[in-house]
C-alpha cells in the first residue's frame, strides 16, 4: 500500500473515530424526545473572559468540578432508568443533550442550540405556539446567575426549565420567569436554616465572607436582612477575590487573602459564615492553613457544603468545626455503581441518519476524577443528585400525561413546550418515598439538612446533625456535634458574655450585640426567653435547641403591673400583699373600744337627759335639740365598724356620707345653741323684732335643717362626681404592699364637706367666746370652745396627713380622729351637764338659775 493509500485509510479511520464519540458520549443520547441538560463540569468564575474573542470557550481548560459531573451522571441515570425499567412512557425513548456551561462562561450558546431545530435554524416568528425546539425541557443550570441568564431566553418560548440547585428567590417571580421550576428550596430557606443554627447555639457575633459575584452579593444581602432584629451581629464582612481560571494566585490576591485571615485571627468572633462557590475557596483555605488559623466554626452555604474536593484537604480539620446547609439526603439505588460507568453505545437516531454535530464539551478527566472521589461521594449520599433525578422524573411524568400514555403505548404526537410546562405544574407523584410536586412558587417542598464535616474514612464525611423543615421553620432530629474544642464544649462567639438573670443590656458601640449588663431596679423585671447562663445554654443545646424561642427585648427592663412588685434582678414580678384595716390589729381594737365606750356614754347621757328633761340644766343645754344632737352621735358610734375590714362600695359610701352628716348635725346644733345664748342675753334687747321672728318660726331648727340640706347636696355631688368604689394603691413606705381603701383621690370631696363643718365650728367658737361673761349656768363657752378647737385641729391635721401620706395608716388615723371628735363633743358639751345633774342636784332648780341671772344683771348695771 502506497503512502497516499495509507493517508486515505488514516483519514477514514479518523473520521470514523470522530463520529463514534457522538454515539457513545456522556453528553448525548438519541431519543424520541430530548431533554437538555446544563451542568458545570469545569468552573470559571470570571464568566466574561470569553468575550475577548469570538469563540465558544473550551471548558476543559478550567478547573474540573467533580460534583458537576456527578450531577450530569444523575441525569443520565434517570433517563436510562426511565427508558429501561419504568412504566413511564411505554414505547417512547427519552434522549438528552447535555452541555458543560463552565459555571458562567458557556450559557448562551447551549440555549440557542437547544432552541434551534435539527437544521440549526431558529426562526423569527410572531407566534411560537407551534414551534418545536430541539429539546422539550431543560434541566439546569446549577447556579442562580446562569439560571437567570438562561431563563430570560427560555421563558420567551415557555420552554420548561427545572433547575436543581439555583437558590435565588428572584426565580420565584413568575411574571419574569414563567417557565422556571426548582427541585430544591430557595435562598430564604437556606439562609433561615443558618440563622436558626446560630440562634440555637447562642452565636450572636459572626463574620461573613462572600464571593465577589452575584451569588455572594445576593446571599450576603439576604443574610443581613434575616439577621436584622434577631440579636445576631456581623463583626465584619469581607469579599473574597475571584480566582483565576487556573486557580493561580497573584500577589495582590495573596495580600488580600492574607489581610482577611489576619482580620479573622484578631476578631473575637469565632463563627464564620462563608457564602461563596467552592472554586473561590480553594486559595482562601490554603491561606487559612498557611496562617494556622484554628478554633473557628465554619458555616458553609449549599454551594460548597458537600464539596468533595475541599473535603479532601484533610488539614482543614485542625482549623475548627465545619457545618453546612444542604438538601436532604436521599439514597438512589444503583446510582453509586452507575456514576463510574462509561457511556455505552446507544441506538442510532430515530430517523436512521448519523448524529449531527452538537455543542457538547469534552471532559477527559471527569470519569477518572469521579472514580477517585467515588467512595467519598457514596458515603456522603445522593443529596443534590436527587434534585436532578426528581427533575427528570417530573418531566417524564408530564410528558406521559401530554402523550396520553396507557400502560403499554403512547401517542407519538408533537409536544409543544407550553403544553409540557402546563403538565409539569400539575405533577404529583411519589419517588423513592418522597412526594414530588411544585408549589405556587414553582419550588419542590423538600427539607434541608445541617451537616458536619468528618474525616474518618469509615464514616459519612457529611454527617447529618439536624433537619430543617421549611414550613415549620424549626430544626428537628438534633444530633450531638463533635466540637473541635477542649472537652467538646460548645464554642462561644459573642461580643459580650450573657447577662445574668434579671439584668438588662446597655449597648456599647454601634453593635447591639456588644453591651454592658445592668441590674433591673426594684419594680422592674427582665424575663429573657433564652437561657441565662452559659451552663444553662449548654444544657439546652444538648436537649432540643430547635424549640428555644427567639430572644425578646433584653435592653429594657419591663415595669411590673400595678398589682405586682419585684426585687432587684428579678426575672418576674410577684403579687403584692393586699392590706386594709383588720379587726385583730392593736390600733383597731383600741379605737373600737373607745367607740364602744363613747356609744355607752352617749346612751347614758340620753337616758339622763330623758329622765331630767324638764330640769333647768337640760333646758338650758338646748332641750329637745339635745336629742337631735345625741341621736347622730349614737349613729356615728354604731357606724365605726365600716372603717374596719375589706372596703366595699357600701362601707365607702357610709364613710363619705354618714359620718359627715352626723358631724354636721351635731356641730350645727352646737353653733345655733351658742348663737341662741348670745341672742337671749345680748341681742334680745337690741333687736326685739328679729328675736321675735327667731322664736316664732323656730329659728334653731330651721338653721339646722338648712345646714343639713346643704351638707346633703355637697355629699351627693361628691358621691356622683367621685367614685365610691374601693381602689388599690401602693404603700409608699413598702412597695411590696398594696393598700385597699376607699377612693384616695376623694380629697376634694372631703375638703368641701369638711370645710362647712370647719366654718360652723369657727362660728360656734366665736359665739361661745362672745358669751364668756354670761351667768355660770349658761356659760358654755369653755366647753364649746374646747370641743370646737379640738375638732378644728384634728380635722386640719387629718387633711394635712392625707395629703402627704397614703398608707393604711390613713384609715387608722381617719377612724381615730372620727372617734375622738365624737368623744370630744360628748365629753366637752354633754359631760359637764350630766356631771351637774348627777352630782349637784341643788343647782338644777329654777330658783338657783333665777338667782344666777339676777346676780349677772346687777353686775352688768
Amino acid at each position: 500500500m502506497g503512502p497516499q493509500a495509507r493517508q486515505v485509510c488514516s483519514l477514514l479511520l479518523l473520521l470514523q473515530a470522530l463520529t463514534k464519540p457522538a454515539e457513545t458520549s456522556d453528553f448525548h443520547l438519541a431519543g424520541d424526545y430530548l431533554l437538555g441538560g446544563l451542568f458545570t463540569l469545569h468552573a470559571n468564575l470570571k464568566g466574561t473572559i470569553h468575550l475577548n474573542y469570538l469563540q465558544v470557550p473550551k471548558c476543559k481548560q478550567y478547573e474540573m468540578k467533580v460534583l458537576g459531573y456527578n450531577l450530569m451522571q444523575a441525569m443520565r441515570f434517570a433517563v436510562e432508568e426511565i427508558n429501561n425499567h419504568s412504566s413511564l412512557l411505554p414505547g417512547v425513548r427519552l434522549g438528552y443533550e447535555m452541555v458543560d456551561t463552565c459555571y458562567l462562561s458557556n450559557n448562551i450558546q447551549p440555549v440557542l442550540y437547544f432552541l434551534a431545530q435539527e437544521n440549526y435554524f431558529l426562526p423569527i416568528q410572531e407566534d411560537y405556539s407551534s414551534f418545536v425546539p430541539r429539546v422539550v425541557a431543560v434541566i439546569g443550570p446549577d447556579n442562580s446567575e446562569a439560571t437567570i441568564t438562561v431563563a430570560h431566553i427560555l421563558s420567551l418560548l415557555l420552554v420548561p426549565q427545572i433547575t436543581y440547585s439555583a437558590i435565588s428567590d428572584d426565580l420565584c417571580d413568575k411574571q419574569s420567569f414563567p417557565g422556571v421550576l426548582r427541585t430544591g428550596p430557595g435562598a430564604e430557606q437556606h439562609v433561615e436554616a443558618m440563622v436558626r443554627l446560630m440562634l440555637s447555639y447562642g452565636w450572636n457575633w459572626i463574620v461573613v465572607l462572600v464571593s465577589s459575584d452575584y451569588y455572594g452579593r445576593e446571599n450576603g444581602h439576604l443574610l443581613r436582612e434575616r439577621l436584622a432584629g434577631r440579636s445576631i451581629c456581623i463583626a465584619f464582612q469581607e469579599a473574597l477575590p475571584a480566582p483565576r481560571p487556573d486557580l493561580a494566585v497573584t500577589p495582590p490576591e495573596r495580600e488580600r487573602l492574607a489581610a482577611i485571615v489576619d482580620k479573622l485571627q484578631r476578631s473575637s468572633a469565632r463563627v464564620v459564615v462563608v457564602l461563596s462557590p467552592e472554586m473561590a475557596l480553594h486559595n482562601f483555605f490554603r491561606e487559612v492553613l498557611r496562617r494556622n488559623l484554628t478554633g473557628a466554626v465554619w458555616i458553609a452555604s449549599e454551594s460548597w457544603a458537600i464539596d468533595p474536593v475541599l473535603h479532601s484537604l484533610t488539614e482543614l480539620r485542625r482549623t475548627g468545626t465545619f457545618l453546612g446547609v444542604t438538601t436532604r439526603r436521599v439514597t438512589i439505588p444503583g446510582f453509586s455503581e452507575f456514576r463510574v460507568r462509561r457511556a455505552q453505545a446507544g441506538p442510532r437516531a430515530p430517523n436512521g441518519t448519523s448524529p449531527q454535530p452538537t455543542c457538547n464539551q469534552e471532559c477527559d478527566t471527569c470519569l477518572r476524577a469521579t472514580e477517585t472521589f467515588s467512595t467519598l461521594l457514596t458515603l456522603s449520599g445522593e443529596r443534590v443528585v436527587f434534585n436532578v433525578y426528581s427533575a427528570v422524573y417530573a418531566v417524564a411524568h408530564a410528558l406521559h400525561s401530554v402523550l396520553r400514555c396507557s400502560r403499554s403505548t403512547c401517542s407519538n404526537a408533537v409536544v409543544y413546550p407550553w403544553q409540557l410546562l402546563q403538565e409539569i405544574w400539575k405533577v404529583n407523584f411519589t419517588l423513592l418515598g418522597h412526594q414530588i410536586f411544585f408549589d405556587q412558587k414553582g419550588d419542590l417542598p423538600i427539607g434541608l439538612e445541617i451537616i458536619q464535616w468528618q474525616w474518618d474514612q469509615r464514616q459519612n464525611p457529611f454527617r447529618s446533625i439536624a433537619f430543617y423543615h421549611p414550613t415549620l421553620q424549626q430544626l428537628k432530629d438534633i444530633s450531638p456535634i463533635s466540637w473541635h474544642t477542649p472537652n467538646n464544649t460548645v464554642p462561644l462567639s459573642m461580643c459580650s458574655m450573657v447577662c445574668q438573670a434579671g439584668q438588662k443590656k446597655k449597648p456599647v458601640g454601634l453593635h447591639p450585640c456588644c453591651f454592658e449588663c445592668h441590674d433591673c431596679l426594684p419594680g422592674t423585671f427582665l424575663n429573657r426567653s433564652g437561657p441565662g447562663t452559659e451552663l444553662e445554654l449548654s444544657r439546652s443545646l444538648l436537649n432540643d435547641f430547635s424549640r428555644l424561642p427567639l430572644p425578646t427585648d433584653e435592653f429594657n427592663c419591663q415595669p411590673c403591673p400595678d398589682s405586682e412588685w419585684s426585687h432587684r434582678n428579678d426575672t418576674s414580678c410577684f403579687k403584692r400583699r393586699l392590706t386594709f384595716l383588720k379587726w385583730h390589729e392593736a390600733s383597731t381594737i383600741l379605737v373600737v373600744v373607745l367607740a364602744a365606750l363613747g356609744f355607752l356614754g352617749n346612751l347614758t347621757v340620753l337616758g339622763v337627759f330623758w329622765r331630767h328633761f324638764q330640769t333647768p340644766v337640760v333646758r338650758s343645754a338646748g332641750g329637745p335639740m339635745c336629742f337631735l344632737m345625741l341621736t347622730p352621735l349614737l349613729l356615728a358610734h354604731l357606724a365605726v365598724p365600716v372603717f374596719v375590714g375589706r372596703p366595699t362600695v357600701l362601707t365607702c359610701l357610709c364613710r363619705q356620707a354618714l359620718f359627715t352628716l352626723c358631724f354636721t348635725v351635731c356641730i350645727s346644733c352646737i353653733t345655733v345653741r351658742s348663737f341662741q345664748i348670745v341672742c337671749v342675753f345680748k341681742m334680745a334687747r337690741r333687736l326685739p323684732r328679729a328675736y321675735g321672728y327667731w322664736v316664732r318660726y323656730r329659728g334653731p331648727y330651721v338653721f339646722v335643717a338648712l345646714i343639713t340640706a346643704l351638707k346633703v347636696v355637697i355629699v351627693a355631688a361628691s358621691v356622683l362626681t367621685l367614685t365610691t368604689v374601693p381602689t388599690v394603691h401602693t404603700d409608699p413606705s413598702d412597695p411590696k404592699i398594696m393598700i385597699l381603701s376607699c377612693n384616695p383621690s376623694n380629697r376634694s370631696g372631703l375638703l368641701s364637706g369638711t370645710l362647712l363643718d370647719l366654718i360652723l365650728s369657727l362660728a360656734g367658737f366665736s359665739f361661745a367666746y362672745t358669751g364668756r361673761e354670761l351667768p355660770t349656768n349658761y356659760n358654755e363657752a369653755k366647753f364649746i370652745t374646747l370641743s370646737m378647737t379640738f375638732y378644728f385641729v384634728s380635722s386640719t391635721s387629718l387633711l394635712t396627713f392625707m395629703s402627704v401620706y397614703q398608707g393604711v395608716l390613713v384609715t387608722v388615723v381617719d377612724l381615730s380622729v372620727t372617734v375622738l371628735n365624737l368623744l370630744g363633743i360628748s365629753l366637752g358639751y354633754f359631760g359637764p351637764k350630766c356631771y351637774m345633774i348627777l352630782f349637784y342636784p341643788e343647782r338644777n332648780t329654777p330658783a338657783y338659775f333665777s338667782s344666777m341671772i339676777q346676780g349677772y344683771t346687777m353686775r352688768r348695771d
